[in-house]
């Protein structure tokens, strides 16, 4: 039987390495993407090199297992960057720097890869997005607008694509142990902030729940289940029990008490 080809973003560490690692120990042939691989393959994940805000370094990637395989079957979004501060204090090119890489470079992605699905009349496509994307969170406002931006077009894809073979779903992490801390932007906390106590504060605490996150091969093996779903959900979450009922308390509570919760929680 002829193993599907998967194609996921920023593999080299974190969760999408562990997604990488994973399906590769279950018969699906990888190809996982780095900014600069230091492999060309380790532990099952065969590496190409691609920088997610680059159109040209897009096509080259694409092309490149198109030309190995003829085909990708699985497409799985994860690479991102983080980024921390006030949004009145982000400068502008850091906020441009997340939306390109957390949303306009996977939608070219996507779009790369649609017609060689269609071609080969069947797809799936799996767009690992985050619990922050379901609700504007304090001192990640542009992370929580990027990856909400990011779970909302993946419900337009479906319906525009909805008489065809092709997948799509979202998969929602909240908070697990990987290095995403130590590569986003961080604005530094400035003494003469008016935000200067505030963000302190959220800072130390986001800080403290990355690094007492949850192993990332829950990730992976969510990611194998959905995988062989004949008709999969539009939105997945995958954390905590307390992190995965914070979108459904928004979604039932009046407005200004979610904010209140959110208010205590980060000790605003």
């Amino acid at each position: 039987m002829a193993q599907d080809i998967v194609f996921i973003t920023g593999a080299s560490s974190g969760i999408g390495k562990s997604i990488g690692e994973y399906l590769a120990k279950h018969n699906y042939k990888v190809y996982g993407t780095s900014r600069n691989p230091k492999h060309s393959e380790k532990n099952g994940i065969n590496f190409i090199k691609l920088d997610v805000t680059s159109s040209e370094s897009i096509n080259n990637a694409i092309n490149e297992i198109i030309k190995q395989e003829s085909k990708i079957d699985v497409l799985i979004n994860n690479a991102g960057v983080g980024i921390t501060g006030p949004v009145e204090e982000i400068p502008n090119k850091e906020t441009l720097n997340v939306f390109q890489t957390n949303y306009f470079g996977p939608v070219q992605i996507i779009n790369t890869v649609l017609p060689f699905m269609r071609q080969q009349n069947k797809g799936f496509i799996i767009n690992i997005t985050s619990i922050a994307g379901f609700m504007g969170l304090p001192f990640r406002g542009h992370y929580s607008a990027s990856k909400g931006a990011f779970e909302t077009i993946t419900e337009a894809y479906r319906l525009e694509l909805r008489n065809t073979n092709i997948k799509l779903t979202n998969i929602a992490p909240g908070d697990f142990a990987t290095n995403i801390a130590s590569g986003r932007y961080h604005t530094p906390v400035n003494e003469k902030s008016f935000y200067k106590n505030t963000y302190q504060k959220s800072l130390d605490l986001m800080n403290e729940h990355v690094n007492h996150g949850s192993n990332p091969d829950q990730m992976a093996k969510k990611v194998l289940q959905i995988l062989q779903k004949s008709n999969p959900k539009i939105h997945y979450k995958v954390g905590s029990f307390l992190q995965k009922l914070s979108p459904f308390l928004k979604a039932i509570l009046p407005d200004k008490t979610y904010e209140n919760l959110l208010a205590n929680h980060y000790k605003l």
